[in-house]
């Protein structure tokens, strides 16, 4: 197996000194302060921050913080890291800190692959990717909506989604966010999974919960998050903006917006439940001044991306945010580059929970299956990559290099004799051999090598094992529960 999580080696990359991320900071407190929050629909957040000593127009629905209030909720409670446990224990992961976990693409409802194109994603779209992730050694985590099974009926879905993470996967995952119901059903499942008591005390869940950007929560994710925290589950409170449209057009700007935000919905949580695990997540792209559409793989969202990471380090909790993003629709140039301009910020600043790391085309309205291979490959290069330089004698290669005749190769010495199978990355997508032979075996560009290996996993995938107990006790609890209410498509 290979590691269930990064831990890195290298400080985080750090764009903004000292003095501007304190400028950033007093601006996040003046937004709060004087624009404050709105938490719509939702009165028990108004009621907890009145009572924390908020200024609460309830007729507004919104909250006023003092300067540093949430801050200091945030600082007292929350934890700089936890522990997500999976069913099984070899794959926990650790979020925050050194580490980094990385988890598919979230949220598409469409998929594509080479032979049918782009169609609405079905609930066997959505297993097939929960094998691939689970397959795959480079991806930490099983995500959480990986497409949405347009199959399915919308107030029902979640209970197949949720099943196929427990089912066909034994790594991390994520709960269901879209109603506060859905949630609390998420936290049943997981009771029978794991035991009924065995959350009290254990991080098995994470959801993603955004804010409608800018400066408002609605009922839906506030009361999603709710649920979670109640049931001591961690949630990543997540900005999404799109600057120019939802955030001012300049990097700090947005960074600014992005803060305020974070720490509004944090402080939330923290009162719900002193302790609960919370992310601050970002998600920031720029946009298309000439058709609105949001761009990826620009240099400003990788300068909020860093500053916000920074940010999250100075308040004490882990960092959500990158992945392998891009708006090209295909598996292409624009695809590549725009996800490793991406890709390679999240590993540098530090990025503890990756979101949209495999998988992700078209701004997110797209699941691919060969740019999840491509991606996953991607992300393999990234964990070899972070783990620095090796150090030991054997990095060192002092003795090989004082062996070496003047002149002559280290082809056949004996230290590079001990080390070829494992010196460098071996990309399984990549084409490395010469012209002569990649046209005898059929001239294949990386999306039909992708293409063939998605392939050949899902061919070769078993399942791992699950007690047939619970499994039949998860399986007749969703039998029940959609059978006491009728399918709706809301």
């Amino acid at each position: 197996m290979a590691d269930t999580f990064i831990t890195r080696t290298m400080a985080p990359l750090e764009v903004l000194s000292e003095e501007g991320l304190s400028v950033i900071e007093e601006n996040a407190e003046t937004v709060l302060e004087q624009s404050g929050m709105v938490f719509r629909g939702f009165p028990d957040a108004l009621g907890r921050f009145a009572a924390a000593g908020a200024d609460v127009d309830i007729e507004g629905e919104r909250v006023r913080f003092p300067r540093g209030m949430a801050r200091s909720i945030i600082q007292a409670n929350a934890p700089r890291e936890f522990v997500q446990e999976a069913r099984n224990p070899a794959r926990s992961v650790t979020i925050g800190g050194m580490h980094t976990v990385l988890a598919p693409a979230y949220g598409s409802p469409f998929v594509r692959d080479l032979e049918g194109g782009r169609r609405v994603g079905t609930i066997e779209d959505f297993r097939n990717f929960v094998k691939l992730a689970y397959a795959s050694p480079h991806l930490h985590h099983s995500g959480g909506t990986i497409c949405e099974p347009g199959d399915l009926p919308v107030n029902k879905r979640h209970y197949d989604m949720v099943y196929a993470h427990m089912r066909y996967s034994d790594k991390p995952f994520m709960g269901s966010v879209t109603h506060p119901r859905r949630a609390q059903d998420t936290v049943e499942m997981a009771r029978i999974l794991f035991g009924a008591d065995y959350l009290d005390d254990h991080v098995v869940l994470m959801s993603l919960i955004n804010a409608n950007s800018p400066l408002l929560w609605d009922s839906v994710m506030l009361g999603a998050a709710k649920t979670y925290a109640e049931a001591g589950q961690a949630v990543i409170m997540t900005p999404f903006l799109l600057a120019g449209a939802m955030s001012p057009v300049t990097a700090a700007g947005t960074a600014t917006l992005t803060l305020a935000e974070a720490m509004a919905g944090m402080a939330y949580v923290q009162l719900v439940r002193p302790g609960a695990p919370v992310v601050f997540g970002s998600f920031a792209s720029s946009m298309s001044m000439q058709s609105g559409a949001p761009t990826f793989g620009t240099p400003e969202p990788a300068l909020v991306l860093y500053t916000c990471a920074a940010l999250a380090r100075r308040l004490g909790v882990p960092f959500r945010s990158g992945g392998a993003l891009t708006g090209s629709k295909i598996d292409d140039a624009q695809a590549a580059y725009e996800s490793a301009n991406t890709l390679h910020p999240t590993i540098l600043a530090g990025v503890n929970f990756v979101l949209h790391a495999a998988g992700w085309l078209e701004g997110g309205l797209t699941m691919g299956y060969e740019k999840f291979m491509i991606d996953a490959d991607q992300c393999g290069m990234a964990a070899a990559f972070a783990k620095g330089l090796e150090m030991s004698q054997n990095g060192q290669a002092l003795e090989a290099i004082l062996e070496a005749t003047p002149g002559e190769h280290f082809l056949g010495s004996a230290h590079t004799l001990q080390n070829f199978r494992s010196a460098f990355y071996v990309s399984d997508i990549a084409d490395n051999n010469t012209f002569e032979r990649w046209e005898l075996e059929g001239s294949k560009d990386a999306a039909a090598r992708a293409n063939e290996r998605w392939k050949r996993v899902l061919a070769d995938y078993e399942p791992p094992s699950i007690d047939d107990a619970v499994d039949a006790e998860l399986l007749a609890w969703i039998e029940r529960k959609k059978a006491s209410f009728p399918d709706s498509d809301i």
